[in-house]
């Protein structure tokens, strides 16, 4: 006899398009929410590269069961839109990205609208940011992360202020160690850390080996060691890019599928964006005085 699910109902509409004339393509958005509940905060989510808003379910349906609407935009690189290296836009394109973010941001009345039901339910005072791989950095420059120039500089300040929280997965490093390919093919993943003030979670794996690097899995905590802001570090021990499938069940590019490790994220996650965004910080205390199994570790900041 099967059983019978208690998760919460939850709507998905998609895709929900933004004009965007001077992008190429108008930005296409998933919106996510639970059908009942009033006062729920937003998560915006920056796919990884060559993604769309097609993927990351285990994390995008958890979250909108916890009471979360949530904006899954498709960025141009994602392989849905065929934007090739040759594309006249394809130099800018980690601008690009954070420009659809603070689009979805600056339309958010015209996506809660879209979903039937939906407006009138949503707190837009409590906004998180979250954001796996490329994404990851993406979502750092809305947190006060700087992409350095080719003299070491800090660039542009493009944060955000009505992004309280941050949710950083298996985010790029500093750029000191890029392996030659990626120096010469991604120029723009230099991250400077130094002034991301907005508190945000780091998840890492101790297993997570990138080709973009010539350092270690460490190379994934650095936004962690370096930022100001980011107070929190979830560590998943056997943990590589994909945190256990969090792109999606079966995912191609997926060499750690761990269930257990998914939902280890997906609880933290939670609690995590729940205590920020000042809703209820029992779960995150809970996790950090009894800590979260044998399989990762837990620290925070003092």
């Amino acid at each position: 006899m099967s059983q019978t699910s208690t998760a919460p109902a939850i709507v998905s509409v998609k895709p929900v398009v933004l004009p965007a004339p001077e992008r190429g393509d108008d930005l296409q958005v998933r919106v996510s929410a639970p059908i009942e509940g009033e006062n729920l905060p937003v998560v915006v989510f920056s796919h990884g590269f060559a993604q769309s808003l097609d993927a990351y379910a285990p994390l995008a349906d958890h979250w909108a069961q916890s009471g979360f609407v949530v904006l899954q935009p498709t960025h141009l690189d994602s392989s849905t839109l065929a934007v090739t290296p040759e594309d006249p836009r394809y130099p800018a394109i980690w601008r690009t990205r954070v420009h659809d973010l603070v689009r979805i941001l600056d339309d958010l009345d015209t996506l809660i609208a879209a979903v039937p039901g939906l407006a009138g339910r949503v707190d837009t005072g409590r906004i998180a940011a979250a954001g796996h791989s490329w994404g990851g950095q993406t979502v750092g420059t809305l947190l006060g992360a700087r992409v350095l120039d080719d003299d070491g500089r800090p660039g542009e300040d493009l944060s955000d202020a009505r992004v309280k929280a941050g949710l950083l997965l298996a985010a790029t490093g500093v750029g000191d160690d890029l392996t030659p390919f990626a120096a010469e093919h991604f120029p723009f993943m230099k991250p400077d850390f130094s002034a991301l003030s907005t508190p945000t979670l780091v998840v890492a794996g101790d297993k997570d080996q990138s080709m973009l690097s010539e350092r270690g899995p460490d190379w994934f905590v650095d936004p962690y060691r370096l930022s100001p802001g980011a107070r929190a570090l979830l560590t998943l021990f056997g943990g590589e890019h994909t945190l256990g499938g969090i792109v999606g069940v079966a995912h191609t590019q997926t060499t750690d599928e761990n269930p257990e490790r998914v939902a280890l994220v997906q609880r933290v996650s939670v609690a995590y964006l729940r205590h920020e965004l000042g809703l209820d910080s029992s779960e995150w205390t809970t996790l950090l005085q009894d800590g979260v199994g044998p399989n990762a570790s837990l620290e925070e900041k003092k």
